[in-house]
């Protein structure tokens, strides 16, 4: 089988360096990739949100399977173009990426299908916003309704910064906005697998999403997680399927616009039950990373079953018993601007103790590898219980030298408000 995988980040040097070891494996190409990605599949330069640059590449090489990372392709209607030629690819439709490029819409599925979540109002005026604010107790959540990498959410903990995050989200990302319910509980991430009619549930997750210790700081695109989370029991999965997964994907279905790839779902477990905070449409990052290092199976298969809308004829994969965790390392002023271009060494030695690293932004120059983004490195290693982990990934971090770089020293130090 050849396999083309679209994006060139942390998660899909994930994704190839998993897919590479499959034996139904025949030739395996990313667009972009990165140099990282080059030692497990052939780099082809261009835009995977291009069609016709995706749709080429496809002819030339012939390419029985295209694997959508980031959502941007996605939303771009990649997916459609390829599906429409009756070429296989891993990745939903433009219409059922909503589920992730419009928080508003989230919303509306919810409420058609009876999910739980949180209460929201649209605004698309900054005076809209402010009659929205008043509606809800503080602290709030404020969201961009598209997508912003991670970062369009505020709590704002008084009126004055409520007011100041709704001005600035609109002007960073334009309307709408979303004035959300601040919902209470342990926050977790469960990911799925449909095929538009079928569902697979995968495994669970925890991220830390704020910048800095103590979940302090901007709001990023996830500072490390690690998985599975030891709030996700078998009596919580099966209620967030029966309550929130398959609600959803029977919803998308009934509107003519199934879902067809991995639902990452963040929830909120409050007192009142699991809530779905939001959707993203494709594996997350930096979660893919440690799902990918836990996964014991070969997952070509399950990706080509998605696709052929076949997923009921799947086993379900295996999953090694320990945790897995991953420490992002992250350019000094990430998730504002950053400097790129400095040298980081000692990623050997890392391997060496037993971290495998995923990059997320590096560039390979006359055997240099230097930063070239805002997250940079994905170290991760696994162990018997979460505590082995994050304490095998940070002995990872150590070996390495970037000063200037960054990285939180409390992953998978998480105090449980509700139980």
């Amino acid at each position: 089988m050849r396999v083309l995988v679209l994006g060139g980040g942390g998660r899909e040097h994930a994704l190839v360096w998993k897919i590479a070891q499959s034996p139904l494996l025949t030739g395996l190409l990313a667009l972009p990739g990165s140099d990282a990605i080059a030692a497990h599949a052939k780099c082809l330069a261009g835009d995977p949100c291009d069609i016709d640059t995706v749709l080429g590449v496809v002819e030339a090489h012939k390419i029985d399977l295209v694997v959508v990372g980031p959502e941007a392709p996605l939303v771009a209607g990649v997916s459609d173009a390829l599906t429409g030629r009756g070429i296989a690819v891993f990745g939903p439709s433009k219409a059922a990426a909503q589920l992730e490029s419009s928080k508003g819409y989230t919303k509306r599925i919810c409420e058609t299908a009876d999910i739980p979540t949180g209460q929201a109002v649209q605004a698309d005026t900054f005076d809209a916003a402010l009659a929205a604010l008043d509606r809800f107790s503080l602290p709030v959540v404020l969201k961009a309704d598209g997508l912003a990498a991670g970062k369009g959410v505020v709590i704002a903990e008084t009126r004055a910064d409520a007011e100041t995050a709704a001005r600035d989200l609109l002007s960073a990302y334009g309307p709408p906005l979303l004035v959300e319910e601040f919902l209470v509980g342990d926050e977790i991430s469960f990911f799925a697998l449909s095929d538009g009619t079928n569902i697979l549930p995968l495994a669970s997750a925890e991220d830390h999403k704020a910048a800095y210790d103590g979940d302090r700081g901007p709001n990023t695109g996830g500072m490390g997680a690690f998985s599975p989370s030891a709030l996700m029991t078998d009596a919580l999965q099966a209620d967030v399927m029966a309550r929130i997964i398959r609600p959803t994907v029977a919803a998308m279905h009934a509107a003519g616009t199934p879902f067809k790839g991995v639902l990452y779902a963040g929830l909120m477990l409050t007192k009142d039950g699991p809530k779905l905070l939001e959707y993203n449409a494709r594996f997350g990052d930096p979660e893919c990373q440690i799902l990918m290092l836990r996964m014991e199976s070969d997952i070509l298969p399950l990706l080509m079953a998605v696709a052929e809308g076949r997923l009921d004829d799947c086993t379900p994969p295996s999953w090694s018993s320990g945790a897995a965790a991953t420490i992002v390392m992250a350019a000094k002023g990430y998730p504002g601007a950053y400097e790129k271009g400095a040298p980081i060494t000692g990623l050997d030695r890392a391997r060496a103790a037993g971290a495998t690293i995923f990059e997320a932004g590096t560039k390979h120059t006359d055997g240099t590898v230097r930063a070239a983004g805002g997250r940079v490195l994905n170290v991760c290693a696994t162990g018997q219980n979460r505590t082995d982990a994050v304490t095998a990934a940070y002995a990872g971090v150590a070996h390495i030298d970037w000063p200037g770089g960054f990285y939180r020293r409390d992953i998978g130090q998480r105090t449980y408000k509700t139980r």
